[in-house]
């Protein structure tokens, strides 16, 4: 499957996914991260197509990226499948993977870090760098943690 330009209707993961990290952002950070008083495949739709990147990662104890948006699909250079079978670690060269993982822990154990500054690396090698970013903790419908968002609208190619 290529880079989505449409969400399919009816995807019941896009759906849950989306809602838990526009609910867990507000719970989280006390702001909106986008109107969330739409009808559910109108959310979707809008955040897939939304100006900012917007990508998250589950529980796993090696978490896999399971949500992006297209925005983030065309910066790390991938297709849907491809960047939601990749674990998180792998978006960082190997050099800054200790440093993420520390910044992860904190975010874990603080809710969330807003601007958040970091370089990253798609698919084809190439290098970017994150500005004002914010993460936080993804939490589902019993407020357990489900996992971890990030959301940002600026970055810089190395």
């Amino acid at each position: 499957m290529g880079i989505l330009k449409e969400i399919p209707a009816g995807d019941s993961f896009l759906i849950l996914q989306t809602r838990r990290i526009i609910r867990s952002y507000r719970q989280i950070l006390g702001r909106d991260l986008w109107p969330s008083e739409r009808e559910p495949e109108a959310l979707v739709k809008e955040i897939f197509h939304a100006p900012f990147v917007l990508c998250s990662a589950g529980a796993e104890a090696d978490p896999i990226l399971n949500y992006a948006n297209a925005q983030a699909l065309s910066l790390w250079e991938m297709n849907w499948d491809e960047f939601t079978r990749t674990p998180g670690r792998l978006t960082a060269q190997a050099p800054e993977r200790q440093a993420r993982e520390h910044f992860l822990k904190t975010v874990r154990e603080q809710g969330f870090i807003d601007n958040y500054c970091g370089i990253r690396i798609s698919k084809t090698g190439r290098l970017f760098e994150i500005r004002g970013a914010s993460v936080w903790n993804v939490l589902d419908e019993e407020g357990r943690y489900a996992g971890q968002a990030a959301s940002f609208s600026e970055w810089k190619e190395l």
